[in-house]
């Protein structure tokens, strides 16, 4: 149960219904289901606008880590409840643990993710390529390892976030393509850990060594996808900054969706009558 009580969003009943895409595979990582800095409302219009026949969810899916407070919206289990559908219609639900991740068995069942939790899989792409697909924590410097780094960092994120909630109102932003003060000092911050991409060398040989064509992940919330390596490096990115996911189509290519550019200003959100004030 989310603690106190939280605007619940709906969108106003002459919102454009978008043209739905099929895919072959949606890759997303690091949705960050139930924490502060989740933007479950754009990931749910993004799983509305894009069908596929299998979602590979490549960990930090979920991020209701105690004692940090859960920010569990109605977007966020909507997120949920449409994968379950999905997966009900005959569509492939595949779920990574990432480093965020709590034990399967410690959610509450309405907000578990329909599928059995792995740490890695292997993806066959529709032109016969071979992928490995990690949550990408694995191939951390060392130091960023610790478990209680990973403590301290949530709780860091989570205090800067709560401050531009207060300062910007966050519950709602009008132009999603710009970011807050804020919100540029986390991912410019998060870019500084990775200055050197050691971490995309050392899972392009991850997947080298086991003779895979290249390696899908999640985990830095830096969207990527190239060979510079010598294999293909593909990041999904983030729900949290970026906004981006990972499609195979039905021929096996592979292509970045999504981005600040691309989202379109939200419309005002309509709040229900549950005692809090717009």
């Amino acid at each position: 149960m989310c603690r106190g009580k939280e605007p619940i969003l709906s969108l106003p009943p002459h919102t454009p219904v978008r043209p739905v895409r099929d895919h072959r595979s949606l890759f997303l990582s690091d949705l960050h289901l139930g924490s502060l800095s989740c933007r479950a409302d754009l990931a749910l219009a993004f799983l509305q606008a894009n069908r596929a026949e299998r979602y590979v969810l490549v960990g930090d899916i979920l991020d209701l880590w105690r004692p940090m407070p859960a920010h569990w919206s109605q977007a966020a289990q909507g997120v949920i409840d449409h994968l379950a559908a999905r997966q009900a219609e005959g569509a492939e639900v595949v779920y990574l643990l990432g480093n965020h991740d709590p034990h399967p068995d410690t959610v509450a069942h309405p907000r578990r993710i329909p599928a059995q939790a792995l740490t890695e899989m292997v993806h066959h792409a529709a032109d016969g390529r071979r992928f490995l697909v990690v949550h990408g924590d694995c191939q951390d410097h060392r130091l960023l390892r610790f478990h209680i780094l990973t403590r301290l960092g949530t709780r860091l994120d989570h205090g800067l976030r709560l401050l531009d909630h207060w300062l910007g109102r966050l519950a709602w932003r009008a132009a999603p393509q710009r970011r807050s003060l804020i919100e540029a000092l986390l991912s410019g911050l998060n870019a500084a850990l990775y200055p050197t991409r050691g971490h995309e060398r050392r899972l392009v040989q991850l997947a080298r060594a086991g003779g895979y064509h290249g390696v899908i992940c999640g985990h830095f919330h830096l969207a990527a996808l190239h060979d510079d390596h010598g294999l293909i490096y593909a990041n999904c990115g983030d729900w949290v900054d970026s906004f981006t996911a990972l499609a195979e189509d039905f021929d096996g290519r592979l292509g970045l969706m999504g981005g600040r550019a691309a989202l379109a200003p939200l419309p005002r959100p309509i709040y229900a009558s549950n005692g809090v004030s717009p």
